[in-house]
């Protein structure tokens, strides 16, 4: 056996480098870079063995670590999860900060590789500058925080450990089924060691989607329970675009005559002007998707969690004689909510299902119920986007400011949200014509993924015009990629609505009988009056800002900022107060049994005949 003398660093630098992925028949690496910001527990080991393959394996540097992970995500989400970048820390803080991007890739499914350094193996110098020391054990550190958050973790502690530990992560990471983030920690002083690697290590390995077919049984299950349905809805999640089933899932329905909801992370599955696309399903979803869901007697979810703002809490379907059908690769997500499970490769599924069905259509007063519902929705979308009255002197609302930046849209543009309350506005009224065209963190919705998980997104899709709408409490959280993304010259269009606070909890606050506290400026403790001049902070990160008066302003500045050579900031005050109120289903946000407040009491009984609604035993 050949073999080569190299540290454990090296070894792992070049074990990335023989990755390869297969995408539409071009071969490509599967790492597209490493995110790193560098300290004593990975520069001096890490570091070096990055610095020597700079030129083949990019190493970017970060200014938060938790904003690289989210740029990491946002990339393999918008590689549909076929590449990957990894993001290196160094022990103690720089790790933990990586832990909240951890559960955001790991709630969504979304491989990215996580490097952090860890302690001393041979704990000679313990304790080490930022170390964590556990009374009780003595094999605890920082890096253990990320564990429940990674779908593989392990702890490298000699160096030709790397071997079975690089192989098991490259397994998760292209496994559709298992797919998530792998966290290696690396001890600081096992990077430096050297061992005497095989060179079978670093030969290339090109890497292909699997696509498994599910059991005949559960196939013809499904085909009989669709056959006896003459309602079936189905729910489009983020599988389908990872499997790239766009179009099948289009003529499928079509064939059928099957209306379509989707959820966030399935959000341009279809285009927003096929008629049987009813638009974002749940408690921020559309009229029209919400009306079918309730009288549907069978749901299709294809590549879905069925999480509960899709479910409406389990108080969105109506129908007892219900039944639901799941088309997913995970076993874990296909089984939930006792759905009859066809685990497998969504395509193969539907291919399979397409097959079985025949002459069979759903009734086709429930296919014209879904076209009327779909134009009544687009007719009331189009009255929340308008813009206001002139006479009106109010502030606009989130809405309006969707409408405002639509009207200089593209079909190839890709919007990237993530928190708040502008997730279920855009999930309502943004007009997706083509996949990927509406990018939005929303399974562990994260505040502060926005600006990140955008520039992930440029480096994905460097074609497409990424326009970035968050609010002024996402912006405070993390926005100092932008200075990265001026940095890299991956330009953005960013649309900052400031509505002085955060305003989706204040009214969700109150909609639970609670007073506003603590959430918009107004009502929280302050020593003396301030604002945030959100347009010199943008410009000191390197980007160009201006504050836009008015909505035809804004839709101005947006058509001029796609000429710009560099990330574009653009805010705008906003109405904490107003949102969508058409549409959207229930949500169940527990309320307090007693409270010396009426509003809460109040709030309290409107909860429980909600309450009362849901599905038990899903």
């Amino acid at each position: 056996m050949k073999t080569i003398r190299l540290t454990m660093s090296q070894a792992l630098v070049r074990a990335m480098m023989a990755q390869k992925t297969e995408i539409d028949g071009r071969i490509e690496p599967f790492f597209a870079g490493v995110w790193a910001i560098f300290g004593h527990g990975n520069v001096a080991g890490l570091g070096e063995a990055l610095h020597a393959q700079r030129d083949a394996l990019p190493t970017l540097r970060g200014h938060n670590e938790q904003g690289m992970v989210h740029a990491a995500t946002a990339f393999a989400k918008a590689s549909r999860r076929r590449r990957a970048m990894a993001c290196t820390s160094s022990i103690g803080p720089g790790a933990l900060n990586m832990v909240t991007g951890a559960a955001v890739a790991h709630v969504n499914r979304l491989p990215v590789l996580l490097l952090p350094g860890d302690v001393f193996a041979n704990r000679i110098p313990d304790p080490v500058l930022q170390q964590v020391e556990d009374f009780g054990d003595g094999t605890v550190s920082a890096s253990d925080a990320f564990r429940s958050v990674s779908r593989y973790f392990d702890r490298i502690t000699r160096p030709e450990q790397i071997i079975p530990a690089f192989n098991r992560a490259m397994a998760v990471l292209t496994d559709p089924a298992e797919c998530g983030p792998v966290t290696l920690s690396l001890c600081q002083d096992v990077q430096a060691e050297a061992f005497d690697y095989p060179e079978s290590f670093f030969a290339e390995r090109l890497h292909r989607i699997r696509r498994p077919v599910a059991d005949e049984v559960e196939v013809e299950e499904a085909i009989a329970l669709i056959s006896q349905s003459r309602k079936p809805l189905v729910i489009a999640g983020g599988g389908v675009l990872y499997a790239g089933i766009e179009k099948e899932l289009a003529a499928f329905c079509a064939e059928r005559g099957i209306p379509v909801g989707e959820t966030q992370a399935g959000r341009s599955s279809l285009p927003t002007s096929n008629s049987l696309n009813m638009g974002g399903i749940g408690v921020s979803g559309s009229s029209a998707a919400n009306a079918m869901a309730a009288e549907a007697d069978l749901v299709i979810a294809v590549g879905t969690r069925l999480a509960d703002f899709t479910t409406g809490s389990w108080g969105l379907f109506s129908n007892p004689d219900m039944k639901i059908v799941s088309l997913n690769i995970q076993p874990f997500d296909a089984t939930k909510h006792q759905a009859l499970a066809v685990v497998g490769d969504a395509g193969k599924s539907l291919t399979a299902l397409q097959n079985g069905l025949k002459g069979w259509k759903a009734a086709p007063e429930w296919t014209g119920k879904a076209e009327r519902e779909y134009r009544n929705w687009m007719e009331i979308s189009a009255r929340y986007q308008a813009l206001p009255d002139a006479s009106q002197k109010t502030l606009p609302t989130d809405a309006q400011v969707i409408g405002a930046v639509q009207r200089a849209g593209r079909p190839t543009d890709t919007v990237v949200c993530a928190a708040g309350g502008l997730p279920a506005e855009l999930q309502k009224h943004w007009q997706a014509e083509q996949p990927g065209g509406y990018h939005m963190e929303y399974g562990f919705s994260c505040m502060g993924y926005e600006l990140a998980g955008a520039l992930g997104v440029k480096m994905a899709c460097p074609d497409r015009e990424v326009i970035v709408m968050l609010g002024d409490g996402s912006w405070l959280m993390l926005n100092t990629e932008i200075a990265t993304s001026v940095l890299l010259d991956k330009k953005l269009i960013v649309v900052l609505l400031d509505n002085h606070g955060y305003g989706c909890i204040n009214r969700l606050q109150q909609e639970c009988g609670g007073a506003p506290f603590n959430n918009l400026w107004e009502d929280c403790q302050q020593v003396r009056p301030f604002a945030i001049d959100f347009v010199q902070l943008a410009r000191g990160l390197g980007a160009h800002a201006e504050k836009v008066a008015g909505l035809p302003a804004l839709t101005e500045a947006v058509e001029r900022a796609r000429s710009a050579d560099r990330t574009t900031v653009l805010v705008i005050d906003t109405d904490p107060a107003p949102t969508t109120t058409d549409g959207g289903a229930w949500w169940d946000v527990a309320v307090p049994a007693v409270s010396p407040r009426p509003q809460v009491e109040k709030a309290r009984e409107g909860y429980e005949r909600k309450r009362g609604a849901q599905r038990i035993g899903n």
